[in-house]
């Protein structure tokens, strides 16, 4: 008889704390999983690969393992390239998450099922594209390596740098660098849309992994900051040192994620940069040191190239 009361109580809360969590976590998935991927949902799932957050294929959450994107100027569009050995996308393994119409779309039209014949991670590599169905107007994959043999290596070794995006790796560093504490990427009330844009749809989300909604929010929301700030050269500014755009800006340095050398293969003198900038700020020199140009390799381009795409 001892403690019988404790021991009703502690069932009764969990039996509430339980309920409380299907009502809010289970129950809505069965919801969420009929939704229908948008042209943003697609975009977003084949440019960050099966799974931007803390994974075992890359523990360190290095970027390795991503897929890239390429900008094809003579097609006017976007092709998604997983080169060899890259795990394929959840839309390859999980069709049913891109919702009914799109998953026929995609199997029936876009060939996406001999994709997934392939395994997890294509030994050949493989590209896929986003097209737009002309009778439902309803967006889908097509794994152009089938429909248009085209293959991953060719596709990079065609296309020039600037139209190569690595926005999985970007979004890795993201997530690692704990962009999320301080931005969000969900704009939620009246006011927020007024400044940082409409906020996202519920078949935005299909297949992405993680999120990133954010936590906490210390400086803007990001869900739309490529279209407010396009400027890859203030993107970088920014990231190398904040206080070069934002003089009051409680945001760290980024600067290590430039790595050893610049885009000329140039050995970064670190010591050198903040010695001058420190100058300038003290008022000893009219302007800033300039900030190194990030290596093509680095993850400060990635960072950046994953900034820029949220649109």
């Amino acid at each position: 008889m001892a403690f019988r009361e404790y021991k009703i109580g502690s069932r009764v809360f969990g039996l509430a704390l339980g309920g409380s969590m299907c009502i809010t976590l289970f129950f809505p998935s069965f919801n969420m999983r009929e939704a229908v991927s948008t042209e943003i949902a697609l975009d977003k799932q084949l440019t960050t690969g099966w799974d931007a957050g803390w994974n075992l294929s890359d523990p360190f959450m290095q970027g390795s393992n991503k897929p890239v994107r390429v900008w094809l100027e003579s097609e006017g569009q976007y092709a998604y390239v997983y080169p060899a050995g890259t795990r394929m996308p959840n839309a390859v393994q999980h069709p049913d998450n891109l919702g009914a119409i799109v998953e026929k779309l995609s199997m029936e039209k876009g060939q996406l099922a001999k994709a997934a014949e392939k395994g997890r991670s294509n030994p050949d590599g493989a590209v896929f594209l986003i097209d737009i169905d002309q009778d439902s107007k309803q967006p889908y994959i097509e794994y152009a390596t089938a429909t248009r043999g085209w293959n991953a290596a060719d596709v990079l070794n065609a296309a020039a740098d600037e139209n190569v995006q690595h926005i999985g790796a970007g979004k890795s560093m993201f997530v690692r660098e704990g962009c999320w504490w301080c931005h969000t990427l969900l704009p939620e009330q009246t006011q927020d849309w007024q400044v940082f844009g409409a906020p996202p749809m519920l078949g935005d989300f299909n297949g992405e992994s993680p999120t990133a909604f954010g936590s906490d929010r210390k400086g803007p929301d990001l869900l739309h900051v490529g279209s407010r700030n396009a400027s890859r050269e203030w993107m970088m500014l920014h990231f190398f040192n904040p206080r070069l755009v934002q003089p009051h800006s409680i945001m760290p340095r980024f600067d290590y994620l430039w790595g050893s050398v610049d885009a000329d293969g140039q050995k970064i003198d670190f010591d050198k940069w903040r010695a001058d900038y420190t100058a300038y700020r003290a008022g000893q020199s009219p302007v800033p040191p300039d900030v190194p140009v990030p290596a093509k390799d680095s993850k400060a381009r990635a960072l950046i190239d994953f900034v820029l795409s949220l649109k």
